[in-house]
């Protein structure tokens, strides 16, 4: 009895039964599922910031008021340093793709000089993110928080460029002008915290002496006019509120509390860089160990450089996360 064999077409070709689809190794195959599995996670944790933000749109910070500063240098640059760290870990992911080519063409020395360069840049933005944090934590105006949980910030108005702008005042100066020189709590003295947060250094009724004293200081809340600006009050408005509805002096910001606007700003910021930083971290500790790899000359024994690109798809992964962090917390 003949046999008929039918011919599918798939012989010889990848998917024909072979064990490497797309001509993917296993390793390379388990980052690709550990990078989609960890894109969804990021992704679950944009969309909540996403959902809080704009359901607490009239009280929510505005990126440009916040990240205002630079190490080493004094006064306001919105985004600027922020800029430089997304440049910074842009610029690393390109060595990483000059490194993963270098090995393609199997040549150690620029593999090893271009992983370098992508560790150098790894450590700069981990370094930078750090600074931000301690940065953002500690805080530079201080605000007055209300029973309700609102944000009574201080300032006055000053001519800039022939325009009116309302420059923040720091809740320090106001109680300075009101009553001397203060000390103001340390560490060494045993008190760290209060449940609120970071203990404060200064009270609701002295911050309400203060600005009675100072006519010039306005207060601004974070709810947001029609205007696209934050209100202000007026002068009998803010003596008012300070009075009747202040509860706690809040500087910088925490789990608890936030000089900026509402704590979900803090609490997303926190959690979202955090495990953002986290992962840049663990890429700049692998790309260490590949980087002494390569010196000992293990992957030209080999005679493949296939770990660089394993680590080089994780280490573009992180920067594309970053790109979208980027964009939610201080673009939109």
């Amino acid at each position: 009895m003949d046999t008929t064999v039918a011919n599918t077409g798939t012989e010889g070709k990848t998917w024909g039964g072979g064990n490497q689809p797309l001509k993917a190794s296993y390793g390379k195959m388990m980052m690709w599922f550990f990078i989609v599995s960890d894109a969804l996670t990021f992704s679950g944790f944009l969309a909540a910031y996403g959902f809080s933000r704009f359901k607490f749109i009239g009280s929510w910070p505005i990126a440009d008021e916040v990240f205002t500063h630079v190490p080493f240098f004094h006064g306001n640059y919105p985004m600027i340093y922020v800029a430089f760290m997304t440049f910074v870990l842009i610029m690393s992911s390109v060595t990483m793709v000059l490194a993963v080519d270098a090995g393609h063409h199997m040549k150690k020395s620029k593999v090893t000089f271009y992983m370098f360069l992508t560790i150098i840049g790894g450590l700069i933005f981990v370094g930078s993110q750090a600074w931000e944090w301690a940065t953002f934590i500690q805080g530079d105006y201080g605000a007055v928080q209300t029973k309700g949980g609102n944000i009574l910030q201080f300032g006055q108005y000053e001519t800039v460029d022939g325009k009116e702008v309302f420059k923040r005042v720091a809740v320090s100066d106001i109680a300075i002008d009101a009553h001397g020189e203060r000390v103001q709590h340390e560490r060494k003295s045993g008190l760290w915290f209060v449940s609120e947060g970071t203990l404060p250094a200064y009270t609701v009724n002295e911050v309400y002496n203060g600005l009675e004293a100072n006519p010039n200081v306005l207060v601004r809340t974070q709810t947001i006019n029609e205007d696209g600006h934050k209100t202000i009050l007026s002068r009998d408005e803010s003596l008012k509120q300070i009075k009747n509805n202040g509860r706690l002096v809040v500087e910088g910001a925490n789990l608890h509390v936030n000089e900026y606007g509402t704590s979900l700003f803090a609490d997303f910021f926190f959690f979202i860089t955090g495990f953002h930083g986290f992962h840049v971290f663990s890429g700049v500790v692998i790309n260490i160990i590949i980087f002494f790899n390569v010196i000992l000359g293990t992957y030209e024994r080999r005679g493949s450089y296939e770990m660089v690109e394993k680590v080089g798809l994780y280490w573009h992964f992180v920067d594309l996360v970053w790109v979208f962090v980027f964009t939610f917390f201080y673009l939109v």
